[in-house]
């Protein structure tokens, strides 16, 4: 397929919004009813696309609606986007999230085209420790095993002994205690998720001073106004700080938050979270009022449809990882699936 000018848009065409019938009313609950059209040429094409590469497109919870519910064929946080990636029938996947996921689904699956829309869709977690970091702590602290966040490199993954995502950070740090006959883990980079864990585990942990730059500017202030003002309940992620969780009704991961408000129903929610998970929820939850106190990921926001038309068009921004480091990764995140997600709600 010849490449078209970076600035082609694709054109209306006749039949499009009653094609798309369902979607635009889903959409229209959730984005400014005006972008539906602007959007809808663009979900057309790159669904063409689809089809004609045989790629699979998925999507991470915080990505905008009409990215999550336009486009993508797989949607969830980063354990259920990385068990995906191992499972899926496909050659080729499109992941609309940040570079370690894609990363990560490279990893997993090693002999398929892993393509990511904006390579400069990074993470302040992952970029706030090295492989040579992990290296120091653990000649700073010998024997000790290391639990990485999947919110790093695939570089840091394959220096660890076990990768982990919020949903069972805390099964994984016991596990990895128990399989090494260790006390203690080194738990990185997230320090406020690493101290949420410390509360529920009794693993003596390690922690890194790394921190999510959407979750770490909530206060626990901003919580008692939103409550206060909006008699609400409140759910958060463990990546705010512990002054915030303190102050919430229910602390959880991404996937976690969606079976909570599946278990309690309550009228009205806040998420202390990044914004478009919120207006993801509500279109599985039209009953549930959402108070929105949150975030914008600047990363995550790099992902938009024109760039995944482009990305599934040229064939570009490939995931490349070197075979020594996949190799070492993928131990990592094989230790993670294994135990799998026993969050409990």
């Amino acid at each position: 397929m010849s490449a078209l000018p970076e600035t082609a848009v694709p054109r209306w065409r006749d039949g499009l919004e009653q094609d798309y019938a369902p979607l635009v009313e889903t959409l229209e609950r959730l984005i400014p009813c005006m972008e539906v059209p602007l959007h809808l040429p663009w979900i057309d094409a790159i669904n063409a696309l689809k089809k004609e590469r045989g790629a699979v497109i998925m999507a991470h919870s915080y990505q905008s609606p009409e990215i999550f519910h336009g486009v993508a064929d797989i949607t969830g946080d980063s354990l259920a986007l990385a068990q995906a990636a191992a499972d899926c029938d496909s050659d080729l996947i499109v992941l609309c999230g940040v570079h370690f996921m894609a990363e990560s689904a490279k990893i997993l699956a090693p002999h398929k085209t892993v393509l990511l829309p904006d390579l400069e869709a990074g993470c302040s977690l992952a970029s706030s420790i090295t492989a040579a970091d992990v290296r120091a702590l653990r000649a700073a602290h010998p024997g000790v095993p290391v639990v990485s966040y999947a919110n790093t490199s695939a570089e840091v993954k394959a220096e660890s002994d076990a990768c982990c995502t919020s949903a069972n950070a805390v099964q994984v740090v016991e596990a990895i205690a128990e399989e090494t006959g260790s006390d203690r883990v080194i738990f990185l980079p997230d320090r406020y998720l690493g101290s949420w864990v410390a509360t529920q585990t009794e693993v003596e942990l390690v922690l890194w001073n790394g921190s999510c730059e959407v979750h770490e500017t909530f206060t626990a202030q901003q919580v008692r106004h939103t409550r206060e003002r909006f008699d609400t309940r409140v759910v958060a992620h463990p990546e705010c700080p512990p002054e915030v969780l303190a102050e919430a009704d229910f602390v959880g991961s991404t996937s976690a938050m969606g079976r909570w408000l599946a278990k309690e129903r309550p009228g009205r929610v806040a998420m202390i979270t990044e914004c478009s998970m919120a207006d993801n929820l509500r279109g599985q939850f039209p009953e549930i009022e959402f108070i929105k106190p949150c975030n914008l990921c600047p990363h995550m926001k790099r992902i938009t449809l024109p760039n995944i038309h482009a990305c599934l068009r040229d064939m570009r921004h490939e995931i490349h990882i070197a075979p020594d480091v996949i190799e070492r990764a993928r131990a990592a995140l094989d230790r993670m699936l294994a135990v799998g997600r026993r969050e409990r709600v």
